[in-house]
């Protein structure tokens, strides 16, 4: 470092390096700190080059752990940077390049000495470093105590209140970057932390009265998908990936972190981060990782009670005295961004958390008349199951179960018609109803749920969302009928299937005692279980819209057998009784156009099944 351009491999000889780990004391006026910030070296584009920053580094971090507790010189660099941030905005208004630039240097070399300090120690270790006093080793006063949460004010006023240009969009992504570092203890503890360091200045602190401003900003980051400037616009070196050194670094922390919070880190199959906008990408997981904070003892989390609460800009309509940390923002900018980012398991836990958390964000969505700009990226997601992260998967069909709760959603989306849906290879749909569509999705989900995965919730869930909108399906594509009726025919074959073997399993016991029987019956429990799942959301659509499906009244006549075995099955006999019901209403209405003959007491038909069909579907058409 220093002056001169630097490699990475020789960041372990280098002399600036060395002083500042070393045994010497320096002082926060000294020149030296004006040598050591005038670097730039290319960032690591991969993970190999990242172990690689990390093992060059590594003899200058335990020198500074060993030493800083007398030198203080990690204090010293602190107060440089903090010192430096007071004149930033002026810097940014008068174009001071330099002054910027070595700013950002000193953010760098902090926020890489944190991360190193937080995966080697302990909170209680990792705060002395920031309060003891060279005057007398092994105590700390009172007043140093606040150094790191001026550091972390800092921060957060410098994401805030500096305006996002072109010389300032580094130091802004390496800000929001150490702020996510920072947060990162929690990866390094089993227990979940309710009393940490970052509980004290978060919650409880000076940093509690930027708690709505931050959160603010961050979704505007998230929103404008701001782009880093092009090569020239400032004097540090522009990368070809959009990131800088510390954008590597935070970034695969930030993604472990807020993996961590919601879902103890589940996923198959780890996603790359979106690098066309690093900010907003950075600005998402800082948001997830402050949104999912445990409640302190004594208080709330303030974030989360932010993003519960923000309103439209549209909104006139007064704050309540007793919601804390309100705001105001776009929410059509908010709803294009989220359409838009899809792709990303970051930003579908956004759009989770939003329609979870914040009833305003919800109604607003839901009144939404171009809700399939929203729904078909979630159903793309859920299409390439196998491609997507399991957190992804479940986070997207949780957010199909919350849109389906509602009654006017469920209407509204079978009279969105679409044309040509292109990711969809198993059959070519030139036009089908947004609603017809998710079924045949969520169905299509469940199929492979069955013979891959075998997740007993994912099914749960996926049935519950189609069972929320069995009353308010119409006009079926014919697809869409025929796949209901394929499902509930391989679940009828699986469950003859295991029946089978639990027979036989039990003869076998009979000759065997010595021979331990397999569980059969928890299995038949959940097929079964699934099976009254699939008959109620067929009794649901014919007792609510008989008369408005036609294609799934034909393709329930046209696979009458599949019913019979579970006619007599006491687990569903009163849900069949009620389905044999509905299709003698049906019978009814067209018994003067069919000969006597063709007329059975229990289904309804035994002969010229396809002549009966084709005369009930005419009937619907002109009613």
């Amino acid at each position: 470092m220093g002056s001169n351009s630097s490699r990475i491999g020789d960041l372990s000889k280098n002399e600036y390096l060395k002083k500042l780990s070393g045994t010497e004391s320096v002082s926060e006026n000294d020149p030296f700190w004006n040598q050591l910030l005038s670097f730039s070296f290319p960032a690591p584009t991969s993970s190999t080059e990242l172990k690689l920053l990390e093992e060059a580094t590594v003899s200058v971090c335990k020198s500074l752990v060993e030493n800083n507790p007398r030198t203080r010189n990690l204090a010293a660099l602190i107060k440089v940077f903090l010192s430096r941030t007071k004149e930033l905005k002026l810097s940014a208004e008068c174009q001071n390049h330099i002054f910027i630039w070595q700013t950002h240097n000193a953010l760098f070399i902090i926020c890489c000495l944190l991360k190193v300090f937080i995966c080697e120690m302990s909170e209680e270790e990792l705060q002395l470093h920031f309060t003891y006093e060279e005057k007398s080793p092994g105590s700390y006063s009172s007043d140093s105590e606040d150094l790191l949460e001026e550091l972390i004010c800092c921060l957060m006023q410098l994401i805030t209140d500096i305006p996002l240009l072109d010389i300032t969009y580094e130091i802004s992504l390496e800000a929001v970057s150490t702020m996510v570092v920072f947060l990162s203890c929690q990866l390094f503890h089993k227990e979940v932390l309710r009393e940490s360091i970052s509980h004290k200045y978060l919650m409880q602190g000076r940093c509690l009265s930027y708690t709505s401003k931050l959160v603010k900003t961050l979704l505007y980051n998230f929103i404008r998908q701001e782009k880093p400037p092009p090569p020239g616009a400032h004097v540090f070196p522009q990368q070809s990936d959009g990131g800088g050194l510390l954008y590597g670094l935070a970034s695969g922390v930030a993604t472990g972190l807020w993996t961590v919070f919601t879902l103890g880190g589940v996923g198959s199959k780890q996603q790359t981060p979106e690098l066309s906008s690093p900010l907003a990408n950075q600005s998402l997981l800082l948001l997830l990782v402050l949104a999912n904070l445990t409640d302190a003892p004594d208080a709330p989390n303030p974030y989360r009670q932010a993003i519960m609460s923000f309103k439209n800009t549209q909104d006139n309509s007064p704050f309540p005295s007793s919601v804390p940390h309100a705001f105001q923002i776009n929410f059509n900018s908010l709803y294009t961004a989220l359409c838009e980012q899809q792709t990303s398991d970051q930003a579908t836990l956004l759009l989770y958390t939003l329609l979870h958390q914040n009833s305003n964000i919800r109604t607003y969505m839901l009144a939404r008349t171009d809700m399939e700009n929203l729904v078909l990226p979630i159903l793309e997601i859920l299409y390439h199951v196998e491609e997507r992260n399991s957190h992804h998967v479940y986070m997207a069909l949780i957010i199909l179960l919350i849109l389906t709760e509602d009654d006017g959603f469920n209407r509204s989306i079978h009279e969105v018609i679409l044309k040509n849906i292109t990711w969809y290879s198993e059959r070519v749909l030139t036009e089908i109803s947004l609603g017809s569509l998710l079924i045949l999705v969520v169905i299509r989900t469940i199929q492979y749920n069955m013979t891959r995965t075998r997740d007993k919730y994912l099914h749960t869930n996926c049935l519950a969302a189609l069972a929320n909108m069995s009353a308010q399906f119409r006009s079926l594509h014919q697809y869409a009928a025929q796949r209901i009726i394929s499902l509930f025919s391989l679940l009828s074959k699986k469950h003859n299937k295991v029946l089978e073997q639990a027979t036989q399993s039990l003869r076998g016991s009979l000759s065997s005692n010595d021979v331990p029987l397999p569980d059969y019956a928890q299995d038949l429990n959940v097929i079964e279980e699934v099976i009254r799942m699939m008959l109620e959301i067929i009794n649901s659509c014919l007792t609510n819209s008989l008369h408005h499906n036609p294609n799934l009244v034909y393709a329930l006549l046209y696979k009458r057998d599949l019913f019979e075995q579970f006619r007599t099955h006491p687990s569903f006999q009163d849900i069949m009784q009620n389905i044999d019901l509905k299709h003698c209403t049906v019978c009814a209405s067209v018994h003067h156009l069919i000969p006597p003959q063709v007329i059975c007491k229990r289904i309804c038909v035994t002969t010229t099944l396809r002549t009966l069909s084709i005369i009930i579907i005419l009937i619907f058409v002109s009613l």
